[in-house]
């Protein structure tokens, strides 16, 4: 049954929203850890030069692209849709907030992005991400409808 809620959206509306949003984001970190690893060195000496991240430089070098390929997969699960949802929702927050402290509280601004995304200024950056932050909220209150009708 494809009943409408009282917002006026089918079932079948938010499967379909919840689908883009969820290949948005795979897109993305596909793409986003795809050009890191293809360029690691220097990847890795960008985020290095971070005058926030420094310490972690070795650790985050793997661990972003790594972690953007396995929210991916999440995301393309239907058993980890909502788990995938959450995970890129924290990651592009966590992206967003270093951007802005960034922007606002530091001299040096590396950019450690690849391909067309380092294209971007850091102000088109910072929107961006916020744009990819709404989507994954969207997308969570999107698929906890969905998980609560299949569960009535």
């Amino acid at each position: 049954m494809n009943k409408q809620s009282r917002t006026g959206m089918s079932d079948r509306t938010r499967r379909v929203l919840v689908d883009i949003i969820c290949y948005l984001f795979v897109l993305l970190f596909l793409y986003a850890a795809t050009s890191k690893l293809m360029d690691y060195q220097k990847f890795q000496l960008q985020i290095s030069k971070s005058p926030i991240i420094t310490d972690f430089a070795s650790i985050l070098a793997w661990g972003v692209p790594g972690l953007e390929i396995v929210i991916s997969i999440m995301l393309l699960i239907n058993r980890t849709v909502m788990l995938g949802l959450y995970a890129a929702f924290t990651l592009m927050l966590l992206f967003t907030l270093y951007i802005y402290a960034i922007l606002n509280y530091s001299d040096n601004i590396p950019c450690s992005c690849g391909g067309v995304l380092q294209r971007m200024t850091w102000d088109q950056h910072l929107i961006f991400n916020i744009v990819f932050v709404i989507l994954g909220l969207i997308g969570i209150l999107l698929q906890t409808k969905i998980n609560e009708k299949r569960a009535h």
